[in-house]
């Protein structure tokens, strides 16, 4: 904090020029990443895994893609039509029509492969560029997983700058309602803005050493701005605090410093370190996600620490000017609800307990689905053709098997497979290399049916050297690799939360206490995701169509978001507890003390940050939208019944062992409940 403090006290304007310079640059740079993003070969594929090398074996075997990456619906086709489509589509020297098209019920479906020499971008260019080209026929709609990722990553984008647009105005309000002064409220959307830009920098720095996916953007938007406005809030009302002290000047900012600006030293590092612990996860979205959310959190204490000091001593207590009304009001309902709490503690504390858990139960019922063309809105062609592709054409087979060796052993193989009950469709074999052969096996039922994944079980378990590839593969891949790596996940966030916690509070106990709080927290929120969105619950009021699922990497990404989010308030509240702790007050006082003085600063902090995450829950892809809503449940839920509640009953419950090993038994101190609290 000396280093922040004698950059704001001794060049508060070249800090602010430099800081503004950068911002400036960093626009420039920042805006053009949304557009460079996206260059991963799938977002939700295990990397390296069986499904991707059985892809792999038939690209290198065919130098064409494994299953058809452009499909092309027509519909009332007409052998005019259907030539001129296929004639647009062959032009393209990307893609290739390898049969005939496929009829039914009124449609044609034009299947075209790419060329298995070219990088996935490339693909997914030309498939747009084709389906412009045919954009003008009536009744003709292009899809396939090339195009369908285009559009995601279109969506994502048009969804984020929506989300941006209608945040940034209800922020300004509701900050002018929190600090009761326009140019108080205009320092944290300030603070918030430039995160957003120097994240947006950083990422496309680092996109070019490691594909960075295009949804990290929403965290860096979302996560990014409600970050910086929460450690903005903080570091605002306590200098207003010190002002009252000491008035304007260096030593009110200095102690600024000391206090709030440890917490938010802490606190960034704490959240920055949560999310990136996703980047254990062999996922592009996860990995990506975790890059994302470790350069956010950090980002934004370091930008609030070093622009808001030198703000501070250049405005003194002109950081008041244009307030509405009086500020000075302290939260005197919040002492009084801790006192009323901490006199009935054990009930409190059950009762509390018992809602979250109730909140909970859906989440035992949890059922997991991918992510394809049906996360897109029903007006996109992807969509369209994938729902045609589903309903009435037999081309995407759940699976199909690469296998090495002579004639003979593959046709043993293949015998083996025809003889598995889950088999309903097997095609010959077909040559594709000296030594090489593929076999397609259907199922009869959808790619996530149990039908398919059993039979993806079965051919996976059958003996001879055979890789086993296709949509229901890659999704049984991305469940292991999840389950795989999950257990290093949490050990990873809780211990790093609970050394930061410690460095915070020297207690052994509080981090623990933290760490059960946080799990009922995103057990809550879990369990009400699954009760809207795996139920279809609210589909006319989040505009959504439910998929009877959630997705599958949405409880690891939440885990690792709401946890952080969870400490980061948790640390606010507990540093400003220790703070009174430390000054003498006993454990009730120091929590009624601690809740009084941030309990308004929290309320107000979460209800900012769901404002800016939560505008995701308007997004287009269900994806996106159950992310929005899920950071801004658990959002909610820890900054009430954690916070206001479970806090002060816990602590109360535990008395001066909180504190423990550093036990200090606190005798009755004679002085007035005013004296105390000041």
């Amino acid at each position: 904090m000396e280093v922040f403090a004698r950059l704001a006290l001794r060049w508060p304007r070249r800090t602010l020029g430099v800081a503004l310079a950068l911002f400036v640059v960093s626009l420039a740079l920042g805006l053009q990443t949304p557009h460079r993003l996206g260059r991963a070969s799938n977002d939700f594929i295990a990397h390296n895994s069986e499904s991707v090398r059985a892809e792999q074996a038939i690209e290198r075997a065919t130098h064409l893609s494994a299953t058809p990456q452009l499909l092309v619906l027509v519909r009332e086709p007409t052998p005019t039509r259907l030539a001129l489509v296929q004639r647009r589509v062959a032009a393209d020297p990307v893609f290739r029509i390898l049969r005939p098209p496929l009829h039914a019920r009124g449609y044609a479906l034009v299947a075209a492969y790419a060329h298995g020499g070219l990088s996935q971008s490339v693909w997914r260019t030309d498939a747009q560029r084709v389906a412009t080209s045919l954009a003008g026929l009536p009744g003709v709609f292009a899809g396939g997983t090339a195009l369908a990722t285009v559009q995601v990553n279109s969506q994502v984008q048009r969804d984020l700058t929506r989300a941006e647009a209608l945040a940034f105005p209800f922020l300004f309000v509701l900050a002018l309602f929190v600090f009761r002064g326009v140019v108080a409220a205009l320092l944290p959307i300030v603070v918030g803005a430039a995160t957003i830009v120097g994240s947006l920098v950083l990422l496309r720095v680092l996109d070019v050493f490691t594909p960075i996916s295009t949804y990290a953007l929403n965290i860096v938007t979302g996560a990014g701005l409600g970050l910086g406005i929460d450690y903005s809030l903080l570091l605002v009302s306590r200098y207003r605090e010190e002002l009252l002290r000491h008035g304007p000047g260096a030593e009110a900012v200095r102690a600024t410093l000391r206090t709030a600006g440890r917490t938010v030293a802490y606190s960034c590092v704490t959240v920055g370190a949560a999310i990136a612990t996703l980047a254990v996860f062999p996922l592009g979205f996860l990995r990506s996600m975790g890059i994302a959310g470790g350069l956010v959190g950090p980002l934004a204490g370091l930008i609030a620490l070093t622009v808001l000091p030198p703000l501070f001593f250049l405005l003194g207590d002109r950081v008041n000017a244009l307030s509405l009304r009086d500020w000075r009001r302290q939260g005197r309902g919040w002492y009084r609800l801790a006192h009323w709490i901490m006199r009935r503690p054990v009930p409190v504390a059950l009762a509390a307990s018992t809602l979250l858990i109730v909140a909970a139960l859906p989440f035992l019922q949890i059922r997991f689905t991918g992510v394809d063309a049906s996360v897109l809105p029903p007006s996109a062609s992807a969509r369209v053709v994938d729902a045609a592709v589903q309903r009435d054409f037999a081309l995407t087979t759940p699976a199909y098997a690469v296998l090495h060796g002579t004639r003979a052993e593959a046709e043993v193989w293949a015998a083996r497979v025809r003889n598995l009950p889950e088999a309903h469709a097997v095609s010959n074999l077909t040559p594709l290399a000296p030594g090489v052969w593929e076999l397609r096996v259907g199922s009869g039922a959808r790619f996530l049916d149990a039908r398919s994944i059993h039979l993806v079980e079965a051919l996976r378990a059958l003996p001879g050297n055979a890789l086993v590839g296709g949509s229901t593969a890659q999704f049984l891949d991305q469940r292991h690799a999840i389950g795989s790596y999950l257990p290093y996940a949490i050990a990873l966030i809780c211990l790093s939360t609970y050394v930061l916690i410690w460095f915070a509070t020297r207690s052994f106990v509080l981090p623990l206490k933290t760490l059960v709080m946080n799990a009922l927290t995103l057990a809550a929120t879990l369990g009400i995701l699954v009760f809207v969105f795996q139920d279809g619950r609210l589909e006319g009021l989040l505009s959504y169509r439910g998929q009877g699922a959630l997705q599958l990497t949405q409880p690891v990404l939440l885990f690792a978001i709401a946890f952080g989010l969870a400490t980061d308030y948790g640390i606010f509240l507990l540093t400003r507890i220790k703070e009174a702790h430390d000054g003498g007050l006993p454990n009730r006082e120091a929590v009624a003390v601690g809740l009084e003085r941030t309990g308004r600063i929290i309320t107000a902090a979460a209800a900012l940050f769901c404002i800016a995450v939560g505008a995701f829950a308007t997004s287009r892809i269900i994806v996106i939208k159950e992310v929005g809503v899920g950071i801004a449940l658990a959002v909610v839920i820890d900054a009430t019944i954690v916070r206001a509640f479970l806090v002060p009953s816990l602590m109360a419950i535990l008395g001066d062992w909180n504190w423990w090993p550093s036990v200090r038994r606190t005798a009755a101190v004679p002085r007035s409940r005013r004296d105390l609290r000041s």
